[in-house]
Formats: structure tokens, C-alpha cells, sequence
């Protein structure tokens, strides 16, 4: 029997009451899904039901076949070994090899094992490792390898991932690529790295209102959205003409009706009809006017309903458009230069040494390289959040740097205070328009920081650096898309498509960096 996940009328609600998902139908094959949605929509709490790790309110689980996971965050305090999930069948070579083994650990000892977990950490472009090695000495994106590692020597009917490629460098997330590429077996992967997701054979979307299958990778669930908010589009147009067409109508049938009742009026002014029939035929003619005028008016509030729906339908489909002031950045203009910079948060032994770099114009440049190169110092260096041992850095214009966290922002008060707090000669209308740009309109804009998601605080972040009416010549970046699901990372896109300043941006998602027009990449070794 193929290896198959079935969910079955399967609800949960977490602790506060919030329902996730309710009498969820699902089927997972024996083929490659991957698992998007906004973030909050619950896909690593589904992840973790089909694990068994988390029981649902109702509803029921069924897989036929094994299955191992990786998740998001891996505990430190164990050894590689521990990861990898072999530090007893160690224990036991170990015990032979030294002469104390015992009956049953020669009837189950694999000594194919030291081997297959050799060339299951190099297929995973790590160096051979020692089995004790504590995980703290590891860097996250090593531990994530490990763990991909422990899944090749288990090779379980089914892999759930979880988020795999957050925190990797390009290395790391090209390994589990092919990881991906060349398992055989079934796969469910929560990710909103849309590079891997082209690896899928299948999209799964969670969201508020339940799940939808698309068959396909990342590029056809694409394509499938482009005609769904194509088909939004003609319905809106569609439902726009119904409703102008219904208040016509309803217009028209009042306007009979005054007419009616004008004729009504004149006859009775003439005195030659008897008031007995008046009174029947006016009584008739209310009868009528007044259905068909309900009847016109019942059909005006359902175009509405129906004008309102789609409109709702296309907003929701529709990618979010940002136009922002213009920085008034000429082309020649030199807004960075750095001259043999050294340096990095250890003084003794800094990570980056006599390096040169130039911004010219609205340039925009990404600076590459593995983890642990360097990327976020060289940031730090460059902005000032970090003193230079030795070099210079000038820069030729304005300059805001949003870090991972976008810590610019206070949590304590609410968006609208930092906007006003960071740009100081913005009044209310110029606040309350940048704001809105950015999707923080009216009570939105007096959410607390401290409240918001990591996609809302980025896009919170921009606001107040990009939004306002004198952007900054330059703006610095580093990794602004971790953590974020798709819809806030095109959130992000779309502002910085609008910002027509320079860019330094560190990131290791390609297609952002597409997105955004990168013209060069720096790489650090």
C-alpha cells in the first residue's frame, strides 16, 4: 500500500479560543506538497497533528506508512549523534569494537552505519563530523544539515519539514533542494521559499476558510492565481453592471410609480369618476407600483451584496502597489563609499579586513556569501552601528537601516508614534498617507509594535523609513525576509519596487532579490 496521509473532519483551536482550521479534508500522496499560507494560519500546528505531536479538537489522523520530521528549532543541548538519531547503534559498535558487546548487540549492530552517516553529512555539504560534538558548536545552519542528514539515514515513506531553509546561507539552501529533488518518497514542506516550493509536485494552501490543492509547483499555483484573479476581475466587472443596472431599474419603477400617482390625482381632481372606484383603482395601482418597486429594490440590495463580494475578492487577489515620494536621487551621486574598512563584534579577530565599496546613484547591490562570512558586520560597519578598527565610510546622502528585527521601532508605542517620532516634520495628513501606503489605515496605524507579526513590523519598518515625504537616499537591509510568509514578503517587494532611493541588501532568497531589481551582488568569502 502506498505511503498516504488522510485527515478527516479535522479541527483545531488553540488555547485561547482562536479556531485554525475546522472539519478539514485533506490527502497527502506519496509526492512532494508544499504547505503555504499566512503566517497564523496554523501550518506548523497541522505539521505537528500529522506527527502526532498535537492532538486536534476533532477530527482524525491516518498514516499508513513511516515517517520522520524536521522542525524549525533543534535543541542544543545534545550531540550529533542525538540529531541523527544513531547515539544507541553507536553505542553499541562502540561496545563490540572494544570486546564488551553482548549477544544481542551483535545480532543488531550495522556496521554500514559510521559509512551511510559519513555520506549523508557530505550530501549534505557538511565536513565529516564527530559523533560527540555538542550542537552549540555548530552554526544553526549546520544543525538544520544535520537534521536533513538524519532523515537520509532514516529514510522514512514520509518527510515533514518545517521551514528548512530558514537561517541557511545559498549552500544550505541549495542542499536541501536536492534533497528534496532526489527523495522518492512523500514530502509535506511548510515554506515560504518560493525556490523550493518549484521543487513541489503539489501546493496546499491554508488559510482562514480551509485548504485548496493545486496540482503543480510554485510557478503553476502562480499561474492558477493569476487566472482565479483574472476570473475576480471579470466577476467584479460583471457584479458592477448588475448593480448600476438594478438602481436603474429600481429608479425607474419609482419614478412610474409618481406618475401613477399624479395620474391618480388629476382623474380625482376632476370630480367625473365616483370615489367608490377611485378608491379601488388607487388601492390597485399601490398594490402594483409598491411590488414592483420592492421587487426592483430586493434585486438592487442582492447586486450589492453580490458588487461587494467580488470586490472583496479582487482586493484580497489582488498584489499590493506602493508609490512613494521620490528621493530625488541623481545618478552620478556617490551616496556610499567605503574605504579598507576592518573590523567586526570581535576586535581581536575582525571578520571583515580591508575591504572597499562604492554606491553610486540608486544602486542597488546585495551582498552575498555563506554564513558566518561576515554579511551582517559588513552591514553594521557600514551604517555606523559598529566602529570601524581601520578605513573609512562616507556616505553622500540621508541613510535608515532596518536589521532583522527592525529594532528603529519602539515596541511600547504604536506605529503612528514611531512614524512621528522618526520623521519629526511630518504633520497628521502626511503620517495618516504614509501610513496607508503601507496597509496601516485608520485604527490599524494605532496598533502597538510590540503586537504586530514579523511581516506587519518589516512592513512597519518601511513605512517609517520609506514612506514618509523625504525618503532616505540610501536604505540598508539585512535579511528582511526571514520569518515572513509570502504575502508579507510581497508585501515588502512591492514597497521597495516603489522606493526609487539605493539599496544595500543582505538576503540569501533569490527571487526576492529578482523582485527587487537587484544590479550587482557583493560576495564575501
Amino acid at each position: 500500500m502506498p505511503a498516504s496521509v488522510t485527515l478527516k473532519q479535522l479541527s483545531y483551536s488553540t488555547p485561547d479560543g482562536h479556531t485554525l482550521f475546522s472539519d478539514l479534508d485533506l490527502t497527502f500522496g506519496p509526492v512532494r506538497t508544499g504547505l503555504t499560507g499566512r503566517n497564523g494560519t496554523g501550518k506548523t500546528t497541522l505539521l505537528r497533528i500529522i506527527a502526532g505531536e498535537v492532538q486536534p479538537a476533532s477530527g482524525s489522523v491516518l498514516c499508513s506508512g513511516t515517517f520522520a520530521m524536521l522542525r524549525q528549532h533543534i535543541d542544543t543541548v545534545c550531540q550529533v549523534a542525538d540529531l541523527l538519531g544513531v547515539g544507541d547503534a553507536l553505542a553499541r559498535l562502540d561496545r563490540l569494537e572494544r570486546g564488551e558487546g553482548k549477544e544481542e548487540d551483535f545480532l543488531s549492530a550495522d556496521w554500514t552505519l559510521p559509512s551511510r552517516i559519513d555520506a549523508a553529512v557530505a550530501q549534505m555539504g557538511l565536513p565529516a563530523l564527530e559523533p560527540n560534538r555538542p550542537l552549540a558548536t555548530l552554526s544553526g545552519g549546520q544543525r538544520t544539515r544535520v537534521a536533513l542528514a538524519a532523515l537520509i539515514l532514516q529514510q522514512p515513506d514520509f518527510i515533514f519539514l518545517d521551514e528548512p531553509t530558514n537561517n541557511l546561507d545559498a549552500g544550505g539552501r541549495a542542499a536541501v533542494a536536492h534533497l528534496l529533488h532526489q527523495w522518492r518518497g512523500g514530502a509535506i514542506v511548510v515554506s515560504h521559499d518560493r525556490t523550493l516550493l518549484r521543487w513541489m509536485d503539489a501546493i496546499v494552501e491554508l488559510t482562514t476558510l480551509g485548504a485548496t490543492t493545486y496540482g503543480g509547483n510554485w510557478d503553476h499555483y502562480q499561474d492558477a492565481k493569476a487566472r482565479e484573479l483574472a476570473a475576480a476581475q471579470h466577476d467584479l466587472a460583471t457584479a458592477e453592471r448588475q448593480e448600476h443596472d438594478a438602481a436603474r431599474r429600481a429608479q425607474e419603477a419609482r419614478e412610474k410609480q409618481a406618475r401613477r400617482d399624479g395620474r391618480g390625482k388629476r382623474e380625482g381632481a376632476k370630480g367625473g369618476t365616483p370615489r367608490i372606484l377611485l378608491g379601488m383603482m388607487k388601492n390597485r395601482a399601490e398594490q402594483s407600483g409598491g411590488a414592483v418597486e420592492n421587487l426592483a429594490d430586493k434585486q438592487r440590495s442582492q447586486a450589492t451584496e453580490q458588487l461587494t463580494a467580488a470586490r472583496a475578492k479582487v482586493e484580497v487577489l489582488t498584489p499590493l502597489s506602493v508609490k512613494l515620494n521620490s528621493t530625488g536621487l541623481p545618478a552620478g551621486r556617490i551616496v556610499l563609499s567605503a574605504t579598507g574598512i576592518t573590523g567586526g563584534p570581535d576586535p581581536e579577530h575582525p571578520i571583515i579586513r580591508n575591504l572597499s565599496l562604492t554606491l553610486t546613484g540608486p544602486e542597488r547591490v546585495a551582498i552575498a556569501g555563506p554564513n558566518g562570512s561576515g554579511k551582517t558586520s559588513l552591514l553594521r560597519l557600514l551604517t555606523g552601528d559598529l566602529p570601524c578598527l581601520q578605513g573609512t565610510v562616507r556616505l553622500g546622502g540621508s541613510m535608515a537601516f532596518l536589521d532583522q528585527s527592525v529594532s528603529l521601532l519602539d515596541p511600547e508605542q504604536t506605529i503612528r508614534e514611531n512614524f512621528a517620532r522618526l520623521n519629526p516634520d511630518s504633520n497628521e495628513n502626511t503620517v495618516r498617507a504614509a501610513l496607508a501606503r503601507f496597509m496601516f489605515r485608520a485604527e490599524a496605524a494605532m496598533q502597538h509594535v510590540g503586537s504586530l507579526s514579523g511581516g506587519e513590523r518589516m512592513r512597519a519598518g518601511l513605512a517609517v523609513t520609506i514612506g514618509g515625504d523625504n525618503p532616505p537616499a540610501l536604505l540598508c537591509l539585512d535579511e528582511p525576509t526571514n520569518h515572513l510568509d509570502i504575502s508579507a514578503i510581497e508585501a515588502v517587494e512591492a514597497g521597495l519596487r516603489g522606493f526609487d532611493g539605493a539599496l544595500l541588501v543582505v538576503s540569501h532568497d533569490a527571487d526576492f532579490l529578482t523582485a527587487i531589481g537587484t544590479d550587482r551582488q557583493v560576495t564575501l568569502d
